[in-house]
């Protein structure tokens, strides 16, 4: 018991060092850190770990027809959505493969969910009332230079779902134990935001689901600290459409030039970026630029991903970006429309689950275990799910290369991928098995995940008053 109370203790401390994402959302939130830190300690956490992750003969059996489906026909399955990319919100042939398999192994589809045309829900049909255990899968390639390439494995995360899903649908079922089970296939992860998730919570798709759980490549094993946060950060997308007046380039007096008003937005970007702190993260792209070299441009527009780790000091940085477009316009007799269509926000991520699922990682055989837990972040991208549903992200080593490579496309089809594929099966399994048959485990993460999203109120009110605004006064 010592030893699991000192482990602990030295499990907050680190905690606490890694807690959300910059020092200054460390300190500004520090007392909210510290009452997380405390709920995690009253659960009992590593206690109720160890006692769940002991030998179990009848998870022993679940994971055993895991690996059969695994091994015989998904990764299989896998290998071939490596093979044939398809981009965001164009995945048919994927999407018609991942759902007939669920078809035939008793699950109830509905395609083109939340009016999106490659989304899909999947409801076991021999499901009773209980748990309903939910995993999300996705499918989608990354758009690059060369075309479409799997540089994420999210080919392998419709397979691996699949795999968690159908076993844990069999167990309830052979059984009798009270719950079913819900996939959810969510299209366009790459393309956000704003991203499928986020239209599909909001058009009630997740309504119903108590945990959710996912997976995601990874060089490393990791697993997240207790909190608020995302992957990738805050962001918001924002396209910029400037409209000016078309001429002869030999008179261009008689015109006004969109292009110039573009090009000075970014240039009027660089020219603040030294007074913005230094984990602002503005990326942008030119997508409409003109027609011809002969003609003034009359209109063009650029898509920017605006990020900060906190959605506070980032809506500061949003307006300036907004009035660089502005002045960009003035600047240049161009008029500029702004539109704000999409965006992403902070997820929650519990204890409970990461440090229940980093357990069956290391048991196993996980590598590249990163010992320490990293800042807290959601388990999907756009905070949508993650800050009002409990769930994790399963996060397995199954690449030597970074995310969005093609080092890591062609990880995916050789072992190092296929062991990793596996253990996210694996690893999911044994999380939902455990919500399944352990009241105990359920109690927890509710009362975990409510007190943490009962934080966030006092966690954005501490932030507020950590990035004030300099005054400028007017010129004399």
């Amino acid at each position: 018991m010592r030893i699991l109370i000192t482990a602990f203790t030295l499990l907050v401390l680190v905690g606490v060092a890694a807690a959300q994402e910059t020092e200054t959302e460390r300190q500004a939130g520090r007392d909210v850190v510290r009452q997380i830190q405390q709920l995690d300690q009253s659960l009992n956490v590593p206690q109720l770990v160890a006692r769940l992750t002991a030998a179990d003969k009848g998870r022993d059996q679940v994971l055993a027809r895991v690996k059969q489906l695994m091994d015989t026909e998904l990764l299989p399955l896998s290998d071939w959505i490596t093979q044939h990319p398809e981009i965001g919100f164009q995945e048919a042939e994927a999407v018609e493969k991942l759902t007939a398999y669920l078809q035939a192994h008793d699950f109830e589809v509905t395609k083109g969910v939340a009016g999106l045309p490659t989304a899909f829900i999947a409801k076991y049909r021999r499901g009773t009332p209980g748990p309903n255990l939910g995993v999300i899968v996705e499918y989608d390639a990354l758009r690059g230079t060369k075309g479409a390439f799997h540089g994420d494995q999210h080919s392998a995360q419709g397979p691996v779902g699949l795999a968690t899903a159908i076993a844990m649908a069999e167990f309830l079922t052979r059984t009798h134990t009270p719950g079913t089970v819900t996939v959810y296939g969510t299209p366009g992860e790459e393309m956000m935001p704003p991203e499928a998730k986020t239209v599909m919570f909001d058009a009630g798709v997740f309504k119903g689901a108590d945990i959710i759980v996912r997976s995601h490549s990874m060089n490393a094993t990791r697993r997240a600290a207790p909190g608020f946060g995302t992957c990738c950060m805050n962001i918001d997308g924002v396209k910029y459409t400037f409209s000016g007046a078309p001429a002869h380039e030999l008179t261009s007096w008689n015109g006004r030039n969109a292009l110039e008003a573009v090009i000075k937005l970014f240039t009027n970007i660089d020219a603040v970026r030294s007074n913005m702190r230094p984990e602002t993260r503005i990326q942008g792209v030119i997508t409409e630029g003109g027609a011809a070299p002969n003609v003034v441009p009359d209109k063009t527009a650029a898509d920017f991903y605006i990020r900060y780790p906190d959605s506070v000091y980032l809506e500061q940085v949003t307006n300036w970006v907004d009035d660089a477009a502005r002045a960009a316009a003035l600047a240049t007799g161009t008029k500029v429309k702004i539109d704000h269509y999409g965006h992403d926000r902070d997820g929650i991520s519990e204890a409970t689950l990461q440090e229940l699922a980093f357990a069956y990682l290391k048991q196993f055989g996980a590598t590249g275990i990163e010992p320490d837990p990293g800042k807290p972040q959601g388990y999907e991208e756009t905070g949508s799910v993650s800050s009002q549903i409990p769930g994790i992200e399963i996060m397995a080593k199954s690449s030597n290369w970074a995310n969005h490579t093609y080092g890591m496309e062609a990880d995916a089809l050789t072992d190092i991928g296929h062991h990793g594929f596996l253990l996210d099966a694996e690893t999911m399994t044994a999380v939902l098995y455990d919500y399944a048959t352990h009241p105990e485990l359920r109690q927890a993460v509710n009362t975990e995940f409510t007190r943490i999203k009962s934080l966030f109120a006092e966690y954005q009110a501490a932030l507020q008053k950590a990035y004030p605004q300099p005054e400028v006064p007017e010129p004399k």
